[in-house]
């Protein structure tokens, strides 16, 4: 037989007759208990009425109405009775709502089963507990919350002057916080256990400042011991078990500071500790990164290093803070800061250096499209510490040779986020670092603005001389050689498209300077070009190297590896890496015999017209070169330089010394900028003898002297 269906009107005004019986329970008014054969009832009528065939399935309009069966408990009944009582009577009277309410939710639950387990599970909703938690959460936790807090934290200052409380009140209000975060600890830290710490440091540096005028040394030990002793006492009672570390903490520092530093040389094995603790906290973050890199996959590890320097910087503000405000800013805590720095953020972390990890991070803050996503302020913030910690990385030369080069792609490739923050960064860097040190990145960020007004004029040109037509679109960045990275230029031969264009810039640049010679630097150009391709026409933005070599298919249908590399007069690498884009990336614009994914020399290429996109227009990239082994090799060609000149200035002052003392001034004069390795300021003494401009003493060898 079928069974009757019941329509949700009539099903709910059943629901409603049980629900109001368990608030009447819940109220203490006269009510009897739950009967097994009402419980059956109740949890029957959901079944059913979830069960129903639609139109009849009532599962969501269900689970709405359970939620707002809460929602009017709360609203009538329970906010009433919270918002007319204050204090400690308002506490009273919040847990004993909050111990209903978890009654409540457990009995619904039950009642409204049958939806937990199939139509939220299927819908991936929230489960029915959750969601009777989250009404109390909304409604009557962020209401009173504050006010909660602030009579708890009264109660807790009470019982600190001598007063005698109720404790078990105090610790079933703090299981409220933990509760209601379902798991979480976010509400308990962030609602009761922060104000909390703050209310507690206030106190005790109010009874500090008493107590160390009235007190002696002992007495003043006693009464610091007798304290901490007494919040680990508040913890095991009340408080919960995480805060027992950072309640006692608030104050250790600081009276650890005032006791010691009235002892001649007190401070000195204080700093030390101080020093060790934050050396074995740095490194011990170095060394997760590390797991986690050796874990994860490239693009996972880069990820890895972004969050070791945002953790540097948070674990630098958390003891500067404690140097400035617990060691009142003395200098020998200072030096333990920088020491212990120092020895971690010189470390390298899955092969990659912290000059390169500071630079990349930089990157990531100052490019459009940055996993850093921050408002200008914290970028600045953000910057500001970066530059700090620039100051304990002693390979400062190669952060500046990878922070240009990156800077020169955010320049060059137009993906810069804001002018404002590199010149905001750069201004920070010269304070820290000096003139010479932002020189040539200052130098890049001024010949951008030159090479637009140079762009501005060239485009006035042609307006002006219309017999003067470069055939196509036509964009050139001209920039200072001394300013930027060293890129390859090759005499690439440019398709005839290409070549007219370029003469046009040639004649145009030579009638404002006959002085300047124009090197053109190919591997950074790009080109949008059309693909006409059988299905429709794909306008494809490649380097000008693949355009380069995507033209010649203009007149000729299939080309070999040879040809190509003839034609194009590029090297074996390039040529490798251009055709491996165009052909066995993700855009197949090239089709290759025989079809596999390595370029050989004796592959033939044809243009591929069945080739086809979505989009109408796509870049193809080329595959990175690892740019590292440049950037150490121009580095270490550039110290050779800086080892040779510093030589050199110390023995013309001092005409005369010896060699053990000419490494000294030397790794002095350079430590500033890197680390000078001491065999190869050796080698260098020996470079500049065979150079004439030292000799060795005919008696004694160790001793130097200047050749004029």
């Amino acid at each position: 037989m079928d069974r009757k269906v019941i329509e949700l009107d009539e099903g709910w005004t059943y629901m409603q007759k049980g629900i109001t019986k368990l608030k009447r329970i819940l109220e203490e008014l006269p009510e009897p208990p739950f009967t097994g054969e009402e419980y059956m009832m109740l949890y029957t009528t959901i079944y059913n009425m979830c069960t129903q065939k639609p139109p009849h399935d009532y599962s969501q309009q269900l689970y709405d109405k359970y939620r707002e069966a809460f929602e009017e408990y709360i609203t009538t009944m329970v906010l009433p009775s919270l918002r007319e009582k204050h204090d400690e009577f308002m506490l009273r009277e919040l847990v004993k709502r909050w111990a209903n309410h978890k009654v409540m939710v457990r009995w619904l639950s039950r009642f409204f089963f049958y939806l937990d387990r199939y139509f939220i599970a299927r819908r991936s909703l929230p489960p029915l507990n959750e969601v009777g938690l989250a009404c109390f959460r909304d409604l009557v936790y962020r209401e009173v919350n504050s006010k909660a807090r602030d009579a708890v934290v009264a109660l807790i200052d009470k019982e600190r002057e001598g007063e005698q409380i109720d404790r078990a009140l105090l610790k079933n209000v703090i299981d409220i916080f933990v509760e209601i975060g379902m798991g979480h600890m976010e509400s308990y830290e962030l609602d009761f256990e922060g104000p909390m710490l703050l209310d507690s440091g206030a106190y005790y540096s109010r009874k500090a400042s008493y107590w160390i005028l009235e007190d002696s040394c002992p007495d003043y030990m006693l009464k610091a011991e007798e304290c901490l002793k007494r919040e680990r006492d508040r913890v095991s009672n009340y408080l919960h078990s995480s805060s027992e570390p950072k309640l006692v903490e608030v104050e250790d520092l600081s009276r650890m500071y005032r006791l010691y530093h009235k002892i001649q040389k007190g401070l000195e094995p204080v700093a030390n500790v101080f020093k060790q603790h934050i050396t074995s906290e740095g490194t011990a973050l170095v060394q997760q990164a590390e797991d986690a890199c050796t874990n994860q996959a490239a693009s996972g590890a880069s990820a890895q290093e972004q969050v070791l320097v945002r953790k540097i910087i948070e674990l630098h503000d958390k003891f500067m803070e404690y140097v400035n405000d617990c060691f009142l800013n003395h200098t020998l805590f200072h030096k333990a800061l920088k020491e212990a720095f120092e020895v971690f953020c010189n470390k390298t972390v899955a092969g990659t250096s912290s000059a390169e990890l500071l630079a990349a991070f930089c990157d990531n803050i100052l490019k459009k499209g940055g996993s850093e996503k921050l408002s200008d302020e914290a970028i600045e913030d953000t910057l500001e510490k970066v530059v700090k910690l620039l100051a304990y990385i002693s390979d400062k030369d190669l952060f500046a040779e990878f922070y240009r080069k990156k800077l020169a792609r955010r320049l060059l490739f137009d993906r810069s986020a804001s002018e404002e923050h590199e010149k905001c960064i750069l201004t920070k860097l010269k304070q820290q670092c000096g003139g010479q040190f932002t020189s040539k990145m200052e130098g890049m960020v001024t010949d951008l603005t030159l090479a637009r007004e140079n762009q501005t004029n060239f485009e006035k040109h042609l307006k002006e001389n219309p017999n003067v037509t470069p055939g196509i679109d036509l964009t050139v960045t001209v920039l200072t050689t001394g300013f930027w990275p060293s890129y390859k230029s090759f005499d690439l031969n440019l398709p005839a498209e290409m070549v007219k264009c370029v003469e046009v810039f040639k004649e145009f640049y030579e009638l404002k300077t006959k002085h300047r010679k124009l090197t053109w630097i190919y591997s950074l150009g790009t080109c949008n070009i059309n693909g006409k391709f059988e299905a429709k026409t794909i306008e494809l933005i490649v380097s000008t190297y693949q355009a380069a070599a995507l033209l010649l298919f203009n007149s000729a249908d299939r080309l070999s590896y040879s040809e190509i590399m003839t034609q194009l007069n590029v090297n074996n690498d390039d040529l490798v890496r251009l055709l491996h884009s165009l052909s066995c990336a993700k855009y197949k614009i090239l089709n290759k015999e025989p079809n596999t994914k390595i370029i050989s020399p004796n592959d033939i290429f044809e243009f591929n017209y069945k080739f086809t996109d979505r989009m109408r227009r796509i870049k193809i990239p080329l595959p990175p070169m690892d740019e590292r082994k440049k950037v150490i090799e121009d580095v270490d060609k550039d110290r050779r330089y800086a080892i040779d000149a510093a030589i050199v200035r110390i023995m013309k002052s001092r005409k005369v010394l010896g060699h053990q003392q000419l490494v000294l001034e030397c790794v002095e004069q350079l430590g500033r900028m890197f680390k000078p390795d001491i065999k190869a300021i050796k080698k260098r003494i020996e470079d500049l003898i065979t150079r004439d401009y030292l000799e060795r003493d005919k008696d004694n060898a160790n001793m130097f002297k200047y050749l004029a």
